[in-house]
């Protein structure tokens, strides 16, 4: 039988390639985007808690009620904007599903969507299977900046959505205020929605401010924002994540999320909602709990070879290896698992046309022991 796949440009990802490559290697695993250490203990006891109590069973198809009204209690007090907590918020099965959801529900055959490169890899096959096109924008390097008037040149009447990300991986560049002020006269007096990804929202450093498209009222009235509890509570593997919308895109991402998976992981919903309700302070420190391991990372690869980038936000450090070998980053990526023992993520995956830059994205996401043998091994290159 003769199938035509639907997405022919996608295989493998990197991020399986890679771990998979640190497992026959013995490496260290800097390349996929998860801590090695453990959620907090007191989130852990209120999973067990909710699984002992019988929360085994579907939960409500929008997230339970309590989760729910955490949610727009934390957004609120970040943001300045409370939520509709029956109408406005989606628990989902991680940030993934609510950003294929958000898409499926908005975008049509035929129309387009502007991402910046380099982008998270997940958002052009979503794209493409609505029948759509994704308008790739190159990032200025190095500090990976939005140039808004490529941005204006790019749109179209087929502009049916941009796709920003804040804090940005791979890069962990942050967006402005001024820069969600270009945004919205951009799509003012037009159809134009606008998908956020913000999913390290809490990890931002120096002091900086998470600036979140719900501070900015023009815009969270045509937006999506996607956050993940895994990201901020160190638990990737429970898929949980959320989308605030307004009522009636809501009520379109409803629909798809209904047949997509229906509801999530009931015990976690139960868990994060007492959690987020007996220690809002977790995310809260979460800039400094990370900043301390950013700032540790940097210093144990300061004698090494490679050029670190700034790193504003998010748990990924860029590195400039130019230095080191002169071939693509792909090339360069295979040569260290397997010469080097340790496992990072190559931008051109990121990219619509290879970047041309000698970079690679190293996880910091990870306890002093594992962050340390890692930069052992970096160091002697």
């Amino acid at each position: 039988m003769k199938i035509d796949t639907k997405l022919p440009k996608v295989g493998t990802t990197i991020f399986s390639v890679m771990s998979q490559l640190a497992l026959e290697h013995k490496a260290v695993n800097l390349g996929q985007g998860f801590p090695d250490f453990e959620p907090p203990q007191g989130l852990r006891d209120a999973l067990a808690r909710a699984m002992n109590e019988g929360r085994n069973q579907y939960a409500p198809m929008h997230g339970t009620a309590p989760l729910r009204e955490q949610i727009a209690a934390k957004t609120g007090r970040m943001y300045g904007h409370r939520p509709d907590v029956d109408a406005e918020i989606t628990v989902t099965s991680g940030a993934t599903e609510a950003l294929f959801a958000a898409i499926a529900a908005v975008v049509r055959a035929g129309e387009e969507v502007i991402v910046f490169d380099p982008a998270y890899d997940s958002y052009e096959p979503a794209i493409e299977l609505q029948g759509a096109k994704a308008v790739h924008i190159p990032l200025i390097a190095p500090t990976f900046a939005v140039d808004w008037q490529r941005v204006r040149d790019a749109v179209t009447p087929r502009t049916r959505m941009i796709l920003i990300n804040s804090p940005h991986n791979p890069s962990g560049a942050v967006l402005s205020s001024a820069d969600l002020e270009e945004l919205a006269t951009i799509v003012r007096d037009t159809d134009i929605v606008v998908l956020s990804d913000e999913v390290y929202e809490h990890i931002v450093y120096d002091g900086r401010q998470h600036e979140s498209v719900l501070r900015h009222p023009e815009l969270a009235a045509r937006s999506f924002v996607i956050s993940s509890f895994g990201k901020t509570y160190h638990c990737t593997g429970w898929k949980l994540g959320y989308a605030v919308a307004p009522k009636a895109l809501t009520a379109e991402f409803r629909k798809v999320h209904q047949y997509l998976t229906f509801c999530s992981f009931h015990p976690a919903q139960a868990a994060f909602a007492e959690f987020l309700a007996s220690d809002p302070q977790h995310y809260l420190e979460l800039p400094a709990f990370y900043q301390a391991k950013r700032d540790r990372f940097r210093a144990l690869l300061a004698p090494s070879r490679f050029k670190l980038l700034d790193v504003p936000g998010g748990y990924f450090q860029l590195v400039d290896y130019s230095a080191i070998r002169d071939e693509d980053d792909l090339a360069f990526s295979r040569w260290l698992v397997e010469q080097g023992g340790v496992a990072a993520i190559p931008l051109t995956p990121f990219c619509e046309t290879a970047p041309g830059t000698r970079l690679l994205r190293l996880c910091f996401a990870k306890s002093d022991a594992t962050m340390e043998a890692a930069a052992e091994r970096l160091c002697k290159l």
